[in-house]
């Protein structure tokens, strides 16, 4: 017997014992004076470079806390990453969604690819300090780029950061994959019915309403090329009422009660194939991964970043889940479709905001542009 098949494992500790061609590099914010102002200072509509590598290597972990008077900076600053001297991102995305957290709030949890640490008295809160950890692999041949672009309403006072990355002497294998991820949003989404509330109906009496295709679902990721992905952050903030009515004596008076924005089923096609999809899904906590609802858990690869019940916020109704397709990546070789119901058979209108993570093949389709920043504003918070 090999003496390897004693000691050789599976897990994410196994390969620790194996020599790795490579050299560990970091570009950090560190004060190269020697002093303690160890930030960047972008201005307000400035874009600063966070990292500009030449040649190959594998960025094996990102760390940024940001210092900002506009309490929704992270959804107003912008994350962008470049591989191999491309001209469109492969990464573009608001700086909170990015690492797991949607509409600019800041919370505490874990999952393998994503952590964050926040003070206790800041959870939930939007804005304020809060550490942001990333862990994907990004590989590169020839060079990475990553830039942040500063759209919030002042400057930011200090962005600190740390890209820790492997540095190698040769380019990268053809068959290695580039790291995306992309931010959508649709505020807010379009009832197949029309306004349920506003015509007094009850969504759960119309749960037999058919649907056979996802030309009106919510969009996830529509990409192009050969790849996998491996998983999406969920933000939805729950605006849309349920119709409680109420007789006082000979009159009706109709209370908005808030509904459980679920039931939407995943679909997945792959390769551009027809109706039914290869993965076609159950329901919102489904996919999700939980069930009878989501709940404020966060695990390795499914959970809850952002739960939608908040003691500290009454008032409001936003959320933020995840699941991550590491031991489960989706497979593609000419091109991918995620996209969920918008409640059963499309017929909630709540805002939908999330990022898609994937592995694909370059050239990728050019990313569509992000929404200006007043429309990525939370509902609640606009003026």
């Amino acid at each position: 017997m090999d003496i390897l098949s004693g000691i050789d494992g599976t897990g994410p500790l196994a390969k620790l014992i194996y020599r790795r061609a490579g050299r560990s590099r970091r570009i950090s914010s560190w004060d190269k004076t020697g002093g303690n102002r160890d930030f960047l200072t972008i201005p307000q509509g400035a874009t600063a470079t966070l990292a500009q590598i030449e040649g190959a290597g594998c960025i094996r972990h990102i760390w940024i806390t940001v210092g900002c008077r506009d309490r929704l900076y992270l959804r107003k600053t912008v994350l962008k990453m470049y591989w191999d001297d491309e001209t469109e991102p492969s990464v573009l995305a608001p700086l909170g969604d990015f690492f797991g957290l949607g509409h600019g709030i800041a919370r505490s949890y874990m999952s393998m690819p994503f952590t964050t640490v926040n003070h206790e008295a800041n959870e939930g809160n939007y804005g304020g300090g809060i550490a942001l950890n990333c862990y994907f692999p990004m590989p590169f041949s020839t060079g990475a780029r990553l830039e942040v672009v500063n759209e919030c309403d002042t400057e930011i006072g200090s962005f600190y950061y740390y890209i820790d990355y492997e540095s190698y002497d040769a380019p990268l294998p053809d068959h290695v994959l580039r790291f995306h991820a992309h931010y959508r949003q649709e505020y807010h989404t379009t009832g197949t019915q029309g306004n349920l509330f506003e015509q007094r109906r009850n969504y759960w009496e119309l749960l037999d309403t058919p649907n056979l295709s996802d030309a009106e679902n919510y969009l996830i990721l529509d990409a192009e090329g050969a790849g996998h992905y491996v998983g999406c952050v969920l933000s939805v903030d729950n605006i849309d009422p349920l119709p409680v009515i109420r007789k006082l004596g000979s009159q009706e008076q109709v209370i908005k009660e808030y509904t459980w924005w679920g039931e939407g089923d995943d679909m997945i096609f792959i390769d551009g194939e027809p109706w039914p999809p290869s993965l076609h899904g159950t329901g919102s906590e489904d996919y999700l991964c939980h069930a009878w609802g989501m709940h404020p858990k966060a695990y390795l690869y499914a959970g809850t970043s952002i739960p939608e019940t908040d003691p500290k916020h009454p008032d409001r109704r936003q959320c933020t889940s995840y699941r991550f397709h590491v031991e489960d990546p989706i497979l593609f070789t000419q091109s991918i479709r995620v996209s969920i119901e918008h409640g059963h058979a499309n017929l909630q209108e709540n805002d939908y905001s999330s990022v898609a993570y994937w592995y694909q093949t370059e050239p990728h389709k050019p990313l569509p542009p992000l929404p200006p920043v007043a429309e990525r504003i939370p509902r609640n918070m606009r003026p």
